[in-house]
């Protein structure tokens, strides 16, 4: 929940004007194309969460139209940047499961995308044109496993995970992943991790190092600058090298593994432990069987 906010699911009647109110605010401010009403139709029979300040007053807002679609999410300028959008929707997740919804779908301008992907929901398809501007339809499972096939649908999971791992991320990857652990989103998510005020650890096995170094990856910087933070060790049982697969898991119960590890292509969920702990379990004999990288403390690692 954001600091000094309090965020409920509201009934429209009762909060017709609050929840306007904070929606024209929003669309006063420069929002990338963006050009929603106020109000509509749907209002009326749609699932509404409101936030107040520590006073009472109304500084976000949002709604989850019949058909599951996220739509109006806005927060008022001074209270943008404070986990306040993230409280809301959140509140507005848990009014899906609560209805025994599958997912949750949303339509996304492009300043929006990151922020949705962080909060697990994946892009579908290409974008499309909507009020003269284009937009991703995204989606998030309220329950079970989805399937990864496209390499916008790994980025948007891996940052996903990094943004919600709490105190702990474990990583395997034959080569860090070009294409993926590089991609900005993904790096910014890794930047936020290491450098939060609590403390955080991030385990990461590698196959080859000499590849890894010779190759160059952005990566290396950000591990260079925190070597207490993320941890590498390359593999040396004879068993681990066979290993084809790569996997990416943290202490909230997410992973996403790929059987392939060389493809974007695999099976991800968020918060269902009862599949991660056995993955983790798994990282961490092959973590325990590796050895340091040489070639990497040579970059100061």
């Amino acid at each position: 929940m954001a600091a000094g906010v309090q965020v409920e699911v509201v009934p429209y009647l009762a909060q017709r004007d609050a929840l306007h109110r904070v929606r024209q605010a929003a669309l006063d401010e420069p929002r990338g194309g963006r050009a929603e009403p106020p109000g509509d139709a749907l209002d009326p029979v749609s699932v509404h969460v409101l936030a107040r300040d520590g006073d009472g007053q109304p500084v976000g807002a949002g709604r989850l139209s019949p058909d599951g679609r996220l739509g109006h999410l806005a927060v008022l300028p001074p209270w943008r940047g404070r986990r306040v959008g993230q409280a809301l929707l959140q509140a507005l997740l848990e009014a899906a499961r609560a209805r025994g919804w599958p997912e949750v779908t949303a339509l996304a301008p492009s300043p929006a995308r990151v922020f949705l992907a962080r909060q697990g929901f994946l892009p579908q398809g290409e974008a499309i044109e909507h009020d003269g501007s284009p937009h991703q339809p995204m989606r998030r499972l309220l329950a079970g496993a989805s399937n990864i096939e496209t390499a916008d649908q790994a980025v948007a999971i891996t940052t996903a995970l990094v943004h919600r791992a709490r105190r702990q991320l474990w990583i395997h990857s034959r080569q860090l992943d070009p294409g993926l652990l590089d991609a900005p989103p993904v790096l910014e998510a890794l930047r936020r991790f290491g450098t939060a005020r609590h403390d955080k650890q991030a385990w990461l096995i590698v196959h080859d190092a000499q590849a890894i170094a010779q190759a160059g990856s952005p990566l290396l910087g950000l591990l260079q600058r925190l070597p207490s933070v993320f941890r590498v060790r390359q593999v040396s049982d004879p068993i681990d090298r066979a290993l084809a697969s790569a996997c990416l898991l943290n202490d909230a119960g997410d992973y996403y593994f790929r059987l392939s590890g060389h493809r974007f292509d695999g099976e991800a969920a968020l918060a269902l432990p009862a599949r991660s702990r056995p993955l983790q379990d798994g990282l961490q004999r092959v973590w325990e069987r590796s050895g340091e990288c040489s070639q990497l403390r040579a970059l100061g690692l």
